[in-house]
């Protein structure tokens, strides 16, 4: 004789106020999502392209914040120690905690928030695409010098 097994089904959900509820919880989670995050994995890219990553977020946010999960944990913690041992960085806050994941365990997870030093611009030359500021300042110029034969030609 087999035996059933029966599985509950589900009903959707149809109620409007709970549709607005879980918009809006979907709308803030998207919102929280910093420019100045890095999630730093200790198996996808190598050390310095992330303390490098870093430098650009503080250059351009003034402040970065370093997250990362389990075994990564001390990937960000070295880059933190780089970026602050060579006086770009100084520490503004640390979290630790522990997070629920798929499979019911807990893992660790880290946050570590960087801000500019004091020094740093004196330390990193802005960013340049690549070009010394030499080539930067005879591009702005040219630009300039054609701008004004545009102008000339058109009166």
């Amino acid at each position: 004789m087999a035996m059933e097994v029966a599985t509950p089904a589900f009903a959707p959900i149809t109620s409007p106020e709970i549709n607005i509820v879980l918009a809006a919880a979907k709308k803030a989670s998207v919102e929280t999502h910093k420019k100045n995050r890095i999630q730093v994995s200790n198996t996808k890219k190598p050390l310095f392209f992330y303390v490098n990553l870093a430098k650009r977020y503080i250059q351009q946010h003034n402040e970065v914040e370093l997250s990362a999960l389990g075994m990564a944990i001390t990937t960000v913690v070295t880059i933190s120690e780089i970026l602050k041992n060579n006086g770009l960085a100084t520490e503004k806050k640390v979290l630790t905690s522990t997070v629920g994941l798929r499979d019911e365990t807990k893992g660790k997870m880290i946050e570590i928030v960087l801000a500019k030093s004091a020094k740093f611009d004196s330390l990193v030359p802005p960013v340049t695409n690549g070009k010394t500021p030499e080539e930067v300042a005879k591009a702005e110029s040219e630009a300039a010098v054609e701008v004004q034969e545009a102008a000339a030609t058109e009166a």
